[in-house]
């Protein structure tokens, strides 16, 4: 395959700001098709963006175009049906995070992909961030030992101001589904994929009653590993806070400022590695990274880095998140 020919679906702020920049960076990548029920935007995106079809039905465009990998980035509400259209349709598939609504949701896209042997990813972007690679890989080499506790915050404004943005059975969850799924499959994925045991979570609706805007939670792993995520809309801070940190049992790690701690001769020695990257850079590079590495999967260069298998296990773990929530109790995860 010399070029890959992309199609979009679903034109709003991060296809608009993230995904058609980005690809537009990428050599190996044609942006055939665009599809949009809002006839206005449909059009200007695609003048802006010289992308030669386009189409208010993304029906027609499985139907017509020629393409070999969609985009999904639409309502998450809708993400079921077209992911499955598009994997009927014999389409590669990257699909926006969350995957879907609800665990239930995830794995009939997981069936259809399977059934049609096509590719899977999903937008995990966080994993793609230049410092989050680099905590991956001084966990991994050891650094700081056994990783047995991770804790993560977030704490920005929402993500979209889009009407639907604000709708449980259109989003499907507040800000755990916003920031939190994030937190939650970095956290993971730093730790290698630990067994989720309990979930114990605790939501604040500050500001509105249908959908959480603050929310904590401890998940608590298979071998003693305990993991943090705190997420918020809505907590006064001065600016917008994301910080990772992980602890071993000789050392620890932590993201945006970036300093690796550990024990030496029964002393703490701050071995700070080198990255210069604001932490505005390191965000607008992950979507970058990301797509790189979807379409390198696509031609067969590497694997798919963040699959929907892994999504699915992810909304098992959120459900039990929101479970806990309404009942304020602890939830085992079978």
């Amino acid at each position: 395959m010399n070029k890959v020919k992309v199609a979009i679906i679903g034109l709003g702020g991060v296809a608009q700001l993230v995904h058609l920049p980005n690809l537009l960076k990428i050599k190996s990548v044609i942006i055939q098709s665009v599809a949009e029920i809002k006839t206005n935007r449909l059009n200007a995106i695609a003048e802006k963006f010289n992308i030669p079809e386009r189409y208010k039905d993304y029906r027609e465009l499985l139907a017509k175009s020629d393409v070999d990998a969609v985009i999904v980035a639409t309502p998450t509400a809708l993400h079921k049906e077209i992911a499955i259209d598009c994997l009927n349709a014999k389409k590669e598939l990257l699909v926006e995070k969350p995957i879907a609504r609800t665990f239930k949701e995830a794995t009939a896209i997981v069936k259809a992909a399977k059934k049609n042997n096509k590719k899977l990813m999903v937008g995990m972007n966080l994993r793609f961030r230049p410092d989050t690679l680099l905590l991956k890989s001084l966990i991994q080499s050891k650094e700081i030992g056994d990783p047995f506790y991770t804790r993560a915050v977030w704490i920005r404004r929402q993500s979209s101001e889009e009407k639907w943005f604000m709708k449980r059975e259109d989003a499907g969850g507040g800000v755990i589904l916003d920031l939190g799924i994030s937190l939650l499959d970095l956290s993971l994925w730093l730790m290698d994929y630990p067994n989720v045991k309990t979930v114990q979570t605790h939501n604040f609706y500050q500001s509105r009653k249908t959908l959480e805007d603050t929310s904590i939670s401890f998940i608590r792993c298979g071998n003693s590993k305990l993991i943090n995520i705190e997420t918020s809309w809505a907590l006064p801070v001065e600016k917008d806070l994301f910080q990772l940190s992980v602890y071993g049992s000789n050392g620890s790690i932590t993201s945006t400022p970036l300093h690796l701690y550990k024990k030496v001769e029964n002393q703490i020695i701050d071995l700070k590695p080198t990255l210069s990257e604001s932490p505005s850079h390191l965000f607008k590079k992950s979507y970058l990274n990301e797509l790189k590495s979807f379409i390198g999967a696509v031609r067969g260069l590497n694997p798919i880095f963040s699959s929907g298998e892994q999504a699915v296990e992810r909304l098992r773990v959120i459900e039990a998140m929101y479970k806990s929530a309404d009942s304020n109790h602890e939830v085992k995860i079978s």
